[in-house]
């Protein structure tokens, strides 16, 4: 097998990864009533990618599995979003990376954040309204406990591979 052979196949396999770990995540009703708040399990396999690879394998497994998850089990609304939130957490934790060298957790948490952070932007714009903003706090709070947790299991995964 080729290099570009061998890195196209742990690619495919880490889509196929995060795309499994999304449908479970799609599954679990974890914060009824606020909408947004997942655990983020998905990210697992691309905060691992970040801190192994490069930001563009991580961006293509990111777009690969919001593509494949938004089709299959969301809507045009979902894949939005979460476009949006992508985009922001992955330019925020590869930014932060190479300028600090945070460690994976720390990263996962401004991670975390920032996807909210996202998605709030690109729900204001899609409804208009700036009155979204009240669903910030609770965002930000779960892009901490979330972002913690999948920090400390892609940690621990990055440190046994």
């Amino acid at each position: 097998m080729t290099l570009d052979t061998q890195k196209l196949a742990r690619l495919g396999l880490f889509t196929a990864l995060a795309s499994i770990l999304g449908y479970i995540e799609s599954l679990l009703p974890i914060f009824p009533g606020i909408p947004g708040i997942k655990l983020g399990l998905a990210n697992l396999a691309v905060l691992f990618l970040l801190l192994r690879y490069t930001w563009k394998e991580a961006a293509v497994v990111s777009a690969a599995r919001i593509l494949i998850i938004g089709f299959l089990f969301g809507n045009l609304f979902g894949i939005i979003y979460s476009f949006a939130g992508a985009a922001l957490s992955l330019c925020a934790m590869t930014l932060l990376q190479k300028k600090t060298g945070l460690s994976p957790v720390m990263l996962s948490i401004l991670g975390g954040v920032f996807h909210n952070i996202g998605q709030l932007i690109a729900a204001m714009v899609v409804v208009e309204s700036l009155s979204l903003i009240y669903y910030a706090p609770a965002l930000l709070t779960a892009g901490v406990i979330t972002g913690t947790a999948v920090g400390i299991v892609t940690a621990e995964v990055a440190r046994r591979i």
